[in-house]
């Protein structure tokens, strides 16, 4: 009889044997979803909430969201509405990217002068006005010239790039407030960035495709309307009594630390390293856009396919951020360096056995092949992209985060704009045009062979561990940087910090 009860007292008839397996199977998969989203709230405790919200707002929306949208409509704008050769249209991608090398400059001026008595807020709300200007100008004149389209488009860029370094001096800030969650930080952006490219991709080509290039530049306003949004909500002290007499003092100061740094051996030595890396990794991106599009050497992709394509190899860009942040992010930057930058070389060679149409005696189609090769990309950069941005970070002074960090940035930026300017010129003398695709293999194969060459440069980079300190102590304590830091203490994003540590 009690054996009957026991039963009948168990839910749907199941034992209770039953039962206690399917509790611990429902409190994993819980598990599991409370692990992003404690970790999120622990940034957000850390940091302050708005900084969270604004590295979500520039990262995965205007960068993320924002960027897949504007470069799969660019892409197209150029092919299609301008009409230029994919040698050309390298070239004219590392114009628009000229805003992202002068970031030093954006630093410096949000790090130095305060625009309304706010540091930060007032570029946020500049740099969406910017971008809303540019993209309307895009998607409303049919006829647009060249010139003036490259204008716009580079006007769009700065605004993004402006953005860029706010939240970077935000983040270089939280870093040296807290060094043990550096990685974390970085892996916020990369994971919000990662996300956001995965929905912008997804949606990239259904709406060019519907709507073409240009309706593509109208539907770009909204993100920077948000980055308007973020400049009126972000929590930042109002400055009273900031004498403008002062900045060309400023101006000095920030020039003398960020020289007192940049001449220190374990600044400059991964900086050339970080510049030769990506410099050595030739950009040939148009010319494989232009092959996939053709219908005669290439396999002749729609504006859905590529877009789709995209969003599922942005899964690889995601997966490497994860990998990184669960895996990677506590070795040292050497060793992590060596292995991605391997991985990173190697993988360029599924680019190979596409244009050569190998896969196909293998018997893998175009589009599997082609999402293969693009997804392992994506893992490999971001895998060999983590590591630099967090060792970055680590070379910031304190006083001057920003301006810093948008220096270095915009090293990167100069190896990138110089990777695609000699990538256009490759393509350009081994005569690869709109229609024309003999010689892409040998491209290919020559930047697979610079991919691997950073190996030999290593040597460069320190053997740290990525959460210790780096910059060495006459750097961290000179008298330029603590006393631009003293005078400024309450001008910075340190709020958002103090603010916690005072509950």
């Amino acid at each position: 009889m009690q054996e009957e009860e026991t039963k009948e007292q168990e839910p749907f008839g199941e034992s209770r044997e039953e039962n206690e397996q399917i509790q611990p199977r429902k409190g994993v998969i819980w598990g599991c979803v409370c692990i992003p989203i404690n970790w999120f709230r622990m940034l957000s405790r850390e940091m302050h909430w708005s900084f969270v919200f604004g590295v979500v707002v520039v990262y995965g929306i205007s960068q993320g969201v924002g960027g897949s949208l504007a470069g799969v409509g660019t892409k197209y704008y150029m092919k299609d509405v301008q009409k230029v050769q994919p040698s050309e249209a390298q070239v004219y991608a590392g114009i628009t990217s000229i805003p992202w090398i002068v970031k030093p400059l954006w630093g410096l001026l949000t790090d130095v002068i305060p625009i309304f008595g706010y540091r930060r807020r007032p570029y946020f709300v500049f740099a969406g006005f910017l971008g809303v200007i540019a993209m309307l100008l895009l998607s409303l004149h049919e006829n647009l010239h060249l010139v003036l389209a490259l204008l716009s488009l580079t006007a769009g860029s700065a605004g993004a790039a402006i953005a860029d370094v706010t939240i970077d001096a935000c983040v270089a800030q939280n870093s040296i407030a807290h060094p043990s969650l550096a990685a974390d930080m970085q892996s916020l952006c990369a994971f919000s960035s990662s996300v956001g490219a995965l929905l912008g991709f997804s949606i990239s080509g259904i709406f060019v495709h519907l709507l073409g290039p240009m309706g593509v530049f109208g539907l770009m306003t909204i993100p920077s309307g948000l980055l308007i949004l973020l400049g009126f909500l972000l929590d930042e002290p109002y400055m009273h009594d900031f004498s403008y007499r002062q900045v060309n003092q400023k101006f000095i100061d920030a020039g003398k630390a960020m020289w007192t740094t940049l001449k220190s051996e374990s600044v400059w030595r991964p900086c050339l390293y970080m510049y030769l890396s990506l410099a050595l990794s030739l950009n040939i991106l148009e010319g494989m856009f232009y092959w996939y599009t053709d219908s005669k050497g290439g396999p002749s992709f729609s504006e859905e396919s590529v877009g789709f394509i995209l969003s599922i190899s942005s899964m690889g860009s995601l997966l490497g951020a994860i990998l990184y942040q669960y895996a990677l992010k506590d070795y040292a930057f050497r060793d992590v360096l060596f292995w991605t930058q391997l991985l990173y070389g190697l993988s360029g060679m599924l680019d190979l056995v596409l244009v050569l149409r190998w896969n196909l005696h293998f018997g893998i189609p175009d589009y599997l092949f082609v999402v293969i090769v693009e997804s392992v990309a994506q893992m490999t950069s971001r895998l060999k992209w983590m590591p630099m941005l967090v060792l970055s970070s680590k070379l910031c002074p304190s006083g001057i985060e920003g301006t810093f960090f948008a220096l270095l940035m915009s090293i990167d930026n100069v190896g990138f704009l110089s990777s695609s300017w000699v990538g256009g010129l490759v393509l350009h003398m081994l005569k690869i045009t709109r229609t024309r695709f003999d010689n892409l293999w040998l491209a290919i194969l020559i930047r697979n062979v610079l991919r691997l060459c950073p190996l030999c440069l290593l040597f460069l980079v320190p053997r740290a561990d990525p959460n210790a300190l780096i910059l060495p102590s006459e750097s961290l304590d000179s008298k330029v940087a603590i006393d631009h830091t003293l005078e400024s203490k309450n001008l910075e994003l340190i709020s958002l910090v103090s603010s916690v540590e005072g509950k």
